[in-house]
This record gives C-alpha cells, structure tokens and sequence, in this order.
C-alpha cells in the first residue's frame, strides 16, 4: 500500500496513483468471456493438448501457443525459404518469413474486427506455413513426387508434424505441444475436424475448423494477392497497363484515384498505395460477407461454425470472382514467368538429387536420422530432413554431395 504524502508547502495531497498488478490468467479468460462474441473460439473453452501441462499463471493457451511457434527453429528457417523470389534476388522480396507475418497481421485484424480470438487466429497464421519446403510450391510437388509410393508430401500436413513431432524442444514430448485449436488450423481440409473430450460426441466429425482458423486462411489469400503483385511489379515480371483488365484492380484503382488524384502523376506511389488499397478493399469484403453469413446462420457457439456445411469466413460471391480472374493472371504472368520457371526447376533438380543421396545413403544426412527416424520410413526421414531446409542450405548440400554449385 503506498502512503500519502503532503506535498511540500501545500497542506493538500496530491491525487492517488494507480497501482497495479499483474493481470492474471482467469482474468484474461474472463475478459474474453465478455469482449468477444458468442460464436468465438475461448481459450478458457480450449480442448486441451495432447500432452497435459499446467496452465501458466498470466497467459492463455493460445498466447503460449503464439510464442512457441516464434521461437522454434521452423520458424526461424522461414527467413530463408522462398515465397515466390529467391531471398536474394532484392532486399525488398518477400520470403516465406515476411510472407507468415504479414498474414498473421491481416488476421489479427479479421479476428479484431469480428469479435473472435486474435490470439488463436494469429497462432495459426504463424505456423501455417511451417511445412512448406525449399522452393516454394515447385519444391513441395517434387517432393510429393518423391513420395508418391510413401505416403506423399503436402505442406499443410508437414506443419503438423514439425509442430507435433519435429521440433525438439521439451524433455517430456516431442514437438510443441500446441493447443487442439491451433493444430485444427493447421489441419484445414484434411481428415474433418473434433473437439476431443470437450462436450460433443467422440464420433462426430466437424466439417469446418474454429472461424479463427476459417479468417487465417483467408488471410493468407488476401496476402499473397497484394504481395505477389507488388513483387512481380517490383521485378518488372508485368507492367501496370496489364492490371486494367482485373476487375479488383480496376475497383481499387478507381478509389485511389478519386481519393488521392495527384498521386496520378507519380505512377510508383500510385501503385503502391493501390496495392495497399486492394488489401485494404478485400479485408473490408470478408468482414462484411462473413457476418452477413454469421446472421444468416445464426450460430452462437464456436462449435456451430463448426457444424455448418459451408464456411462462414468468406469473401462475397462478386469478390470471389474477381480474386478468380487474379489468380490466373498471377499464374498466367507470374508464378509461371520463365525467369521464375527456371529458377524453381534449378531448385527441383537439387532437391531430387539430395533426396536420392540420402535415401542411398542416410550417412550423409549427418546424424539426422538417428535424431529423428524413429518408428517411419527411411524415406519420410529423408522427405522431413529436406523440407526443413532453406533454399541457401540445400545449394550448400547439393554443393557438398555433387562438387557442383548448380545442376546443369
């Protein structure tokens, strides 16, 4: 208790200072059970982890969760793992690193702007790319290819295994230990969705994840439309006049012209702050279609968005379209550019031949095996120790194991 004194020379007391103290775990549950709306995921309602720990004295569940995916070495890798440019083809690229980040801001926003938990949301959004190998997406479908008779290869289940098994952390489990809520995310279309031990049937199957997980994964779409278009504008893989045609450029565009009209005689402005429009213009879409949809549906518990035969996180039926046409475009003139084609084919080629030395000969894998092989197959050892890799570590590999820097 803090006394008061007598200021000096006055006879009065100056005004009380607040004290505070820490804010408590059940005290931050409890501020959700009031702020947050009813068909939100809680973290006082999470379905537990599969391996039980205490819960911590000032962070909730998910809270924790978020600080496990940022300090784990998978997350560190991100830094080097392509997006759609390899990491030192420009200083302002994105990388598989930038690209997680700036999802896990357009989620948080999302889940702010619906009245659902930004942490859960976020947790998912950091880890959602976990998985993904070295090379981006021509990466993952070698990989796939060399798996094809054990199992396959698919990022979105490799996040769950970095996070389940691993990521080497904790002297009791394996992996991360995540909450059910943030591996349900991860999860996303595979294998249905329960809630185990938490008030529904042990048989039932959801057809749909939390509506947190539902806004991270649109948030990563929403992400790589404006990102991927900066970065192929940046690189000069399209020009600005081919855009014209794009119903959503065209929207956002418009805006910013009648907005800011001066901006029209500095073209470099003008397309960076419609980028940040079109970002902008697509966030706003999904609020407003996903609670349309939320009314429409009625659900007032988070497992009622589970239940529902459709998403409820969505982007209205003219966005969609739109986001359609973009897409082919961005493959059309982007992802499929020659200069980018013959990178990722450099990256396949490298990937290949690693994979093969080690499958002949899991020496060379350096210990890896022994560490992590335990109760699979020698392949999926091999498939776990290369998708772990950074796009700067498999040339160092492909360097070492061939005597060679590049495939010819």
């Amino acid at each position: 208790m803090i006394e008061p004194v007598l200021e000096s020379g006055s006879g009065t007391l100056p005004a009380p200072r607040p004290v505070y103290g820490m804010r408590s775990r059940p005290e931050l549950e409890h501020f959700e059970s009031i702020a947050l709306a009813p068909y939100a995921q809680r973290a006082q309602a999470c379905a537990g982890r599969a391996h039980p720990e205490p819960e911590h004295p000032y962070r909730t569940g998910y809270q924790r969760d978020r600080a496990r995916v940022v300090h784990s070495r998978a997350f560190r890798r991100l830094e080097y793992k392509t997006q759609v440019f390899l990491n030192e083809t420009g200083d302002h690229v994105r990388t598989r690193l930038t690209h997680t980040i700036e999802v896990a801001s357009v989620s948080r926003t999302l889940a702010c702007a619906l009245g659902v938990n930004e942490d859960l949301a976020e947790a998912i959004a950091l880890a959602h790319d976990l998985g993904h190998a070295p090379y981006g997406h021509c990466g993952e479908t070698k990989l796939d290819d060399l798996m094809r008779d054990h199992g396959g290869f698919e990022h979105n289940l490799q996040s769950l295994r970095i996070v389940e098994r691993l990521e080497i952390k904790y002297p009791a489990f394996p992996g991360l230990n995540l909450t059910h809520e943030v591996l349900e995310g991860l999860r996303k279309h595979h294998q249905g969705f329960d809630r185990p031990a938490f008030g529904n049937n042990p048989a039932e199957r959801f057809p749909r994840p939390s509506l947190e997980a539902q806004l991270a994964n649109i948030a990563d779409e929403i992400t790589y439309h404006g990102h991927d278009l900066d970065d192929g504008l940046d690189h000069g893989l399209i020009h600005v006049d081919q855009l014209t045609d794009l119903a959503v450029w065209k929207w956002c565009a418009e805006r910013v012209r009648q907005q800011f009209p001066a901006l029209a005689l500095h073209p470099k402005k003008f397309v960076t702050y419609t980028i940040r429009a079109l970002i902008d213009f697509q966030v706003a879409d999904v609020v407003r279609e996903t609670l349309r949809r939320l009314n429409e549906a009625g659900v007032t518990h988070a497992d009622e968005v589970r239940r529902q035969p459709f998403p409820l996180a969505s982007y209205s039926a003219e966005l969609k379209k739109a986001n359609a046409q973009l897409r082919t475009f961005l493959f059309d003139h982007v992802y499929r550019h020659p200069s980018i084609a013959e990178i990722n084919d450099r990256g396949c080629a490298m990937i290949e031949t690693v994979f093969l030395a080690y499958r002949n000969d899991p020496a060379l894998m350096q210990g890896y095996l022994e560490s992590h092989g335990a109760g699979q197959s020698l392949e999926r050892t091999v498939c776990d120790y290369v998708a772990g890799m950074t796009d700067r570590f498999l040339r160092q590999e492909y360097a070492r194991l061939t005597g060679k820097p590049d495939p010819e």
